[in-house]
Protein backbone atom coordinates (compact mmCIF):
# COMPACT_ATOMS: atom_id res chain seq x y z
CA UNK A 1 0.00 0.00 0.00
CA UNK A 2 1.06 3.63 -0.49
CA UNK A 3 -0.50 6.79 0.02
CA UNK A 4 -2.50 8.47 -1.72
CA UNK A 5 -2.19 11.72 -3.14
CA UNK A 6 -3.98 14.90 -0.93
CA UNK A 7 -2.47 17.72 -2.37
CA UNK A 8 -4.92 17.87 -5.63
CA UNK A 9 -6.87 20.77 -5.21
CA UNK A 10 -5.27 21.62 -2.00
CA UNK A 11 -3.67 25.27 -1.76
CA UNK A 12 -0.69 26.55 0.33
CA UNK A 13 -2.89 28.26 3.03
CA UNK A 14 -4.61 24.93 3.15
CA UNK A 15 -1.39 22.69 4.25
CA UNK A 16 -0.50 25.69 6.71
CA UNK A 17 -3.49 25.75 8.53
CA UNK A 18 -3.60 21.83 8.68
CA UNK A 19 -0.08 21.27 9.44
CA UNK A 20 1.16 23.96 11.98
CA UNK A 21 4.44 21.62 13.38
CA UNK A 22 6.23 18.56 12.29
CA UNK A 23 4.69 16.26 14.39
CA UNK A 24 1.15 16.67 12.63
CA UNK A 25 2.79 15.69 9.52
CA UNK A 26 4.54 12.70 10.86
CA UNK A 27 1.33 11.27 12.59
CA UNK A 28 -0.43 11.51 9.39
CA UNK A 29 2.71 9.90 7.76
CA UNK A 30 2.50 6.97 10.11
CA UNK A 31 -1.55 6.46 9.75
CA UNK A 32 -1.37 6.42 5.84
CA UNK A 33 1.68 4.04 5.63
CA UNK A 34 1.67 0.36 5.55
CA UNK A 35 3.21 -1.40 8.31
CA UNK A 36 5.82 -3.09 5.70
CA UNK A 37 6.68 0.98 4.05
CA UNK A 38 6.52 2.41 7.32
CA UNK A 39 9.32 0.18 9.08
CA UNK A 40 11.39 0.91 5.46
CA UNK A 41 11.57 3.94 6.59
CA UNK A 42 12.30 3.98 9.78
CA UNK A 43 14.31 0.67 10.18
CA UNK A 44 18.11 0.77 10.07
CA UNK A 45 20.74 -2.12 9.49
CA UNK A 46 20.71 -5.23 12.32
CA UNK A 47 20.63 -3.94 15.56
CA UNK A 48 19.93 -0.44 14.43
CA UNK A 49 22.80 1.13 16.51
CA UNK A 50 24.04 3.49 14.12
CA UNK A 51 20.24 4.86 13.16
CA UNK A 52 19.90 5.59 16.73
CA UNK A 53 23.32 6.98 16.74
CA UNK A 54 22.59 9.45 14.58
CA UNK A 55 19.86 10.96 16.78
CA UNK A 56 21.52 10.73 19.85
CA UNK A 57 24.27 12.28 18.26
CA UNK A 58 22.72 15.78 17.54
CA UNK A 59 20.60 15.36 20.79
CA UNK A 60 23.79 15.81 22.85
CA UNK A 61 24.73 18.81 21.07
CA UNK A 62 23.22 21.84 23.29
CA UNK A 63 23.64 25.54 22.07
CA UNK A 64 25.16 28.51 23.54
CA UNK A 65 23.30 31.21 23.11
CA UNK A 66 24.51 34.76 22.19
CA UNK A 67 22.46 37.82 23.53
CA UNK A 68 21.70 41.88 23.41
CA UNK A 69 22.76 41.68 19.42
CA UNK A 70 20.21 43.18 16.77
CA UNK A 71 18.72 39.72 14.58
CA UNK A 72 15.92 41.55 13.12
CA UNK A 73 17.16 40.26 9.64
CA UNK A 74 17.34 36.74 9.30
CA UNK A 75 18.89 35.43 6.52
CA UNK A 76 18.05 31.64 6.37
CA UNK A 77 19.23 30.90 2.90
CA UNK A 78 22.69 29.72 1.79
CA UNK A 79 24.93 29.11 -1.76
CA UNK A 80 26.10 25.66 -2.44
CA UNK A 81 28.05 24.39 -5.27
CA UNK A 82 26.98 27.95 -6.97
CA UNK A 83 23.68 27.54 -6.61
CA UNK A 84 21.45 30.09 -4.51
CA UNK A 85 18.77 28.27 -2.37
CA UNK A 86 16.46 29.44 0.01
CA UNK A 87 17.30 26.88 2.66
CA UNK A 88 20.78 24.90 3.04
CA UNK A 89 18.74 22.04 2.45
CA UNK A 90 18.67 18.82 -0.24
CA UNK A 91 15.89 16.40 -0.64
CA UNK A 92 17.82 13.46 0.35
CA UNK A 93 17.96 10.14 -2.59
CA UNK A 94 15.69 7.68 -0.90
CA UNK A 95 14.85 4.55 -2.50
CA UNK A 96 11.12 3.46 -3.92
CA UNK A 97 9.47 7.23 -3.43
CA UNK A 98 6.80 5.59 -5.30
CA UNK A 99 6.06 3.95 -2.16
CA UNK A 100 4.85 7.29 -0.28
CA UNK A 101 3.02 9.00 -3.49
CA UNK A 102 1.77 7.79 -6.71
CA UNK A 103 4.39 10.71 -8.55
CA UNK A 104 7.62 10.51 -6.21
CA UNK A 105 10.51 12.21 -7.34
CA UNK A 106 8.17 14.59 -9.63
CA UNK A 107 6.69 15.40 -6.60
CA UNK A 108 9.41 15.82 -4.78
CA UNK A 109 11.57 17.70 -7.70
CA UNK A 110 8.40 19.70 -7.68
CA UNK A 111 8.08 20.60 -4.11
CA UNK A 112 12.22 21.40 -4.21
CA UNK A 113 11.61 23.91 -7.12
CA UNK A 114 8.61 25.33 -5.73
CA UNK A 115 10.50 26.04 -2.11
CA UNK A 116 13.85 26.80 -3.83
CA UNK A 117 16.16 23.94 -2.50
CA UNK A 118 18.04 21.18 -3.40
CA UNK A 119 16.66 17.53 -4.62
CA UNK A 120 19.01 14.26 -4.85
CA UNK A 121 17.12 11.40 -7.00
CA UNK A 122 17.96 7.83 -6.43
CA UNK A 123 18.62 5.81 -9.53
CA UNK A 124 16.27 3.29 -7.64
CA UNK A 125 13.13 4.68 -9.01
CA UNK A 126 10.53 3.48 -11.53
CA UNK A 127 9.97 7.25 -12.78
CA UNK A 128 12.44 8.08 -15.42
CA UNK A 129 14.44 10.64 -14.56
CA UNK A 130 14.26 12.40 -17.42
CA UNK A 131 10.22 13.19 -16.31
CA UNK A 132 11.56 13.88 -12.45
CA UNK A 133 13.80 16.08 -14.07
CA UNK A 134 10.85 18.18 -16.52
CA UNK A 135 9.07 18.59 -13.14
CA UNK A 136 11.39 21.31 -11.64
CA UNK A 137 14.28 24.32 -12.35
CA UNK A 138 16.89 22.75 -9.90
CA UNK A 139 19.20 22.18 -8.29
CA UNK A 140 18.94 18.76 -9.66
CA UNK A 141 21.25 15.99 -8.50
CA UNK A 142 20.92 12.66 -10.07
CA UNK A 143 22.50 9.91 -7.64
CA UNK A 144 23.46 6.69 -9.11
CA UNK A 145 24.69 3.12 -7.66
CA UNK A 146 27.09 1.72 -10.21
CA UNK A 147 25.08 -1.30 -11.18
CA UNK A 148 27.19 -1.80 -14.44
CA UNK A 149 30.52 -1.39 -16.50
CA UNK A 150 32.09 1.97 -17.17
CA UNK A 151 29.14 2.16 -20.55
CA UNK A 152 26.25 2.17 -18.01
CA UNK A 153 27.95 5.09 -15.55
CA UNK A 154 28.44 6.82 -18.56
CA UNK A 155 25.06 6.57 -20.48
CA UNK A 156 23.23 7.89 -17.45
CA UNK A 157 25.64 10.77 -16.61
CA UNK A 158 24.76 11.76 -20.10
CA UNK A 159 20.99 11.22 -19.83
CA UNK A 160 21.35 13.05 -16.30
CA UNK A 161 23.04 15.71 -18.62
CA UNK A 162 20.74 15.92 -21.43
CA UNK A 163 17.64 16.00 -18.70
CA UNK A 164 19.40 18.83 -17.23
CA UNK A 165 20.47 17.70 -13.86
CA UNK A 166 23.17 20.18 -12.35
CA UNK A 167 24.99 17.83 -10.68
CA UNK A 168 26.17 14.25 -10.50
CA UNK A 169 26.07 11.85 -7.54
CA UNK A 170 28.17 8.53 -6.81
CA UNK A 171 26.58 6.63 -3.71
CA UNK A 172 30.22 4.76 -2.37
CA UNK A 173 29.00 3.16 0.96
CA UNK A 174 26.70 0.33 -0.47
CA UNK A 175 29.11 -2.49 -1.73
CA UNK A 176 27.16 -4.45 -0.18
CA UNK A 177 23.34 -5.30 0.87
CA UNK A 178 22.85 -4.72 4.53
CA UNK A 179 20.41 -7.11 6.78
CA UNK A 180 17.85 -4.82 7.49
CA UNK A 181 16.07 -6.94 10.34
CA UNK A 182 12.82 -4.65 10.55
CA UNK A 183 12.17 -5.78 6.59
CA UNK A 184 13.08 -9.38 7.38
CA UNK A 185 11.19 -10.00 10.07
CA UNK A 186 8.11 -8.67 8.20
CA UNK A 187 8.92 -11.00 5.34
CA UNK A 188 8.98 -7.55 3.49
CA UNK A 189 10.86 -8.61 -0.62
CA UNK A 190 11.81 -5.18 -1.68
CA UNK A 191 10.94 -5.53 -5.68
CA UNK A 192 13.43 -2.05 -6.11
CA UNK A 193 16.08 -4.03 -3.63
CA UNK A 194 17.78 -6.84 -6.33
CA UNK A 195 20.72 -8.32 -6.69
CA UNK A 196 21.32 -7.65 -9.82
CA UNK A 197 24.51 -5.44 -10.70
CA UNK A 198 25.62 -5.55 -7.18
CA UNK A 199 28.85 -6.80 -8.32
CA UNK A 200 29.80 -3.44 -9.54
CA UNK A 201 29.25 -1.65 -6.85
CA UNK A 202 31.19 -3.75 -4.78
CA UNK A 203 33.96 -2.96 -7.21
CA UNK A 204 33.46 0.52 -7.18
CA UNK A 205 37.11 2.17 -6.55
CA UNK A 206 39.10 5.59 -6.67
CA UNK A 207 39.91 4.56 -10.54
CA UNK A 208 35.98 5.03 -11.07
CA UNK A 209 36.13 8.33 -9.71
CA UNK A 210 39.12 9.07 -11.95
CA UNK A 211 37.54 8.05 -14.80
CA UNK A 212 34.61 9.82 -14.17
CA UNK A 213 36.92 13.45 -14.08
CA UNK A 214 38.24 12.93 -17.34
CA UNK A 215 35.12 12.20 -18.99
CA UNK A 216 32.44 14.20 -17.53
CA UNK A 217 31.76 18.05 -16.61
CA UNK A 218 29.08 17.74 -13.77
CA UNK A 219 29.76 18.48 -10.94
CA UNK A 220 30.74 15.56 -8.58
CA UNK A 221 29.25 14.52 -5.24
CA UNK A 222 30.33 11.44 -3.52
CA UNK A 223 27.71 10.32 -1.00
CA UNK A 224 28.73 8.01 2.02
CA UNK A 225 31.61 9.16 2.83
CA UNK A 226 32.96 9.02 6.55
CA UNK A 227 35.91 9.31 7.67
CA UNK A 228 38.71 12.12 7.12
CA UNK A 229 41.15 10.00 5.12
CA UNK A 230 38.44 9.40 2.34
CA UNK A 231 37.30 12.76 2.43
CA UNK A 232 41.05 13.87 1.82
CA UNK A 233 41.38 11.16 -1.02
CA UNK A 234 38.00 12.80 -2.01
CA UNK A 235 39.51 16.39 -2.41
CA UNK A 236 42.64 14.76 -4.30
CA UNK A 237 40.48 13.49 -6.95
CA UNK A 238 38.91 16.44 -7.64
CA UNK A 239 35.41 16.06 -6.04
CA UNK A 240 33.21 18.84 -5.61
CA UNK A 241 30.88 17.93 -2.82
CA UNK A 242 31.62 15.50 0.24
CA UNK A 243 28.48 14.08 1.40
CA UNK A 244 28.93 12.59 4.94
CA UNK A 245 26.52 9.54 5.17
CA UNK A 246 26.21 6.67 6.94
CA UNK A 247 22.94 6.06 4.92
CA UNK A 248 20.64 6.80 7.42
CA UNK A 249 21.85 3.95 9.93
CA UNK A 250 20.90 1.56 6.84
CA UNK A 251 24.09 0.00 5.87
CA UNK A 252 26.91 -0.13 7.86
CA UNK A 253 25.66 -1.00 11.85
CA UNK A 254 27.52 0.55 14.94
CA UNK A 255 28.44 3.40 13.04
CA UNK A 256 29.46 6.92 14.14
CA UNK A 257 26.60 9.32 14.67
CA UNK A 258 26.87 11.60 10.75
CA UNK A 259 26.85 14.45 12.22
CA UNK A 260 30.12 13.65 14.81
CA UNK A 261 31.91 13.32 11.37
CA UNK A 262 31.38 16.41 10.11
CA UNK A 263 34.64 18.25 12.14
CA UNK A 264 37.22 16.09 11.36
CA UNK A 265 35.90 15.82 7.41
CA UNK A 266 35.66 19.90 7.24
CA UNK A 267 39.20 19.84 8.70
CA UNK A 268 40.44 17.39 5.70
CA UNK A 269 38.93 19.23 2.79
CA UNK A 270 40.05 22.62 4.27
CA UNK A 271 37.80 24.63 2.30
CA UNK A 272 38.84 22.61 -1.16
CA UNK A 273 35.50 20.97 -1.78
CA UNK A 274 31.92 21.88 0.07
CA UNK A 275 30.93 19.42 2.79
CA UNK A 276 27.29 18.20 2.84
CA UNK A 277 25.57 15.73 5.46
CA UNK A 278 22.64 13.79 6.33
CA UNK A 279 21.60 11.07 9.04
CA UNK A 280 18.57 11.46 11.45
CA UNK A 281 18.17 15.37 10.61
CA UNK A 282 15.26 16.51 11.58
CA UNK A 283 14.30 19.70 12.79
CA UNK A 284 15.38 23.40 12.19
CA UNK A 285 17.86 23.15 15.18
CA UNK A 286 19.13 19.90 13.82
CA UNK A 287 19.93 22.35 10.42
CA UNK A 288 21.59 24.99 12.88
CA UNK A 289 23.92 22.63 14.68
CA UNK A 290 25.10 20.85 11.21
CA UNK A 291 26.00 24.65 10.00
CA UNK A 292 27.76 25.67 12.86
CA UNK A 293 30.09 22.70 13.04
CA UNK A 294 30.80 23.65 9.05
CA UNK A 295 28.59 21.92 6.69
CA UNK A 296 27.42 23.91 3.79
CA UNK A 297 24.44 21.75 2.50
CA UNK A 298 21.96 19.15 4.99
CA UNK A 299 20.16 15.86 3.63
CA UNK A 300 16.16 15.06 4.84
CA UNK A 301 15.66 11.74 3.63
CA UNK A 302 12.58 10.61 6.18
CA UNK A 303 11.52 14.30 6.13
CA UNK A 304 10.90 13.80 2.39
CA UNK A 305 9.21 10.96 3.25
CA UNK A 306 6.61 11.80 5.98
CA UNK A 307 5.98 15.43 3.77
CA UNK A 308 4.94 13.27 0.59
CA UNK A 309 2.78 10.48 2.79
CA UNK A 310 1.07 13.50 4.05
CA UNK A 311 0.28 15.79 1.33
CA UNK A 312 2.27 15.38 -1.52
CA UNK A 313 4.25 18.00 -3.35
CA UNK A 314 2.19 20.41 -0.87
CA UNK A 315 3.07 18.60 2.06
CA UNK A 316 6.91 18.11 1.20
CA UNK A 317 6.71 21.94 1.05
CA UNK A 318 5.24 22.52 3.92
CA UNK A 319 7.73 20.61 5.77
CA UNK A 320 10.47 22.81 4.18
CA UNK A 321 8.85 25.96 5.70
CA UNK A 322 8.24 24.46 8.83
CA UNK A 323 12.01 23.17 8.90
CA UNK A 324 13.01 27.00 7.92
CA UNK A 325 10.66 28.67 10.33
CA UNK A 326 12.52 26.40 13.19
CA UNK A 327 15.92 28.05 11.51
CA UNK A 328 14.96 31.55 11.38
CA UNK A 329 14.29 30.96 15.24
CA UNK A 330 17.05 28.97 16.42
CA UNK A 331 19.30 31.63 14.46
CA UNK A 332 17.62 34.73 16.07
CA UNK A 333 17.57 33.22 19.76
CA UNK A 334 21.49 32.09 19.52
CA UNK A 335 22.22 36.00 18.69
CA UNK A 336 23.16 35.51 15.15
CA UNK A 337 21.20 36.04 11.43
CA UNK A 338 23.73 34.46 9.38
CA UNK A 339 25.35 30.66 9.09
CA UNK A 340 28.61 32.46 8.54
CA UNK A 341 28.80 33.78 12.15
CA UNK A 342 28.11 30.14 13.46
CA UNK A 343 30.84 28.14 14.84
CA UNK A 344 31.59 25.21 16.71
CA UNK A 345 31.62 27.94 19.96
CA UNK A 346 28.02 28.12 19.53
CA UNK A 347 27.66 24.17 21.05
CA UNK A 348 28.37 22.44 23.99
CA UNK A 349 27.85 18.79 24.40
CA UNK A 350 25.38 17.78 27.06
CA UNK A 351 23.15 14.80 28.17
CA UNK A 352 20.32 13.90 26.03
CA UNK A 353 16.85 14.17 27.57
CA UNK A 354 15.64 10.98 26.72
CA UNK A 355 16.57 8.17 24.65
CA UNK A 356 16.68 8.09 21.13
CA UNK A 357 13.93 5.94 18.52
CA UNK A 358 12.04 6.27 15.75
CA UNK A 359 10.36 9.75 16.27
CA UNK A 360 11.94 10.99 19.49
CA UNK A 361 12.43 14.20 17.69
CA UNK A 362 8.58 14.97 17.98
CA UNK A 363 7.85 13.82 21.88
CA UNK A 364 4.37 15.56 20.91
CA UNK A 365 3.24 13.04 17.81
CA UNK A 366 1.01 10.85 20.26
CA UNK A 367 -0.62 13.74 21.88
CA UNK A 368 -4.12 13.91 21.49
Amino acid sequence: MTAGRTDGDSTASDFRFRFQALHEMVALARERLSRNIWDYLQGGAETETTLLRNRAALDALAFRPRVLRDVRSVDASATVLGWHMRLPVCLAPIGSLESFDPEGGIAACRAASNFGCAMMLSSVSTIPLEDVAAAGTGPRIAMLYKRGDDTFLDRYVERAAAAGFDAFCLTVDSACYSRRERDIANRFAKPWRTGEGTDWQAALSWKDIERYRRNHSLPLILKGIATAEDARIAVEHGVDMVYVSNHGGRQLDHGLGAIDLVGEVRDAVAGRCQVAVDGGFCRGTDIVKAMALGADMVGVGRMLCYGLAAGGTGGVVRMLELLEEEVRIALRLLGETRYADLGPSHLRPARPVSAPHETSAFPLIDRR
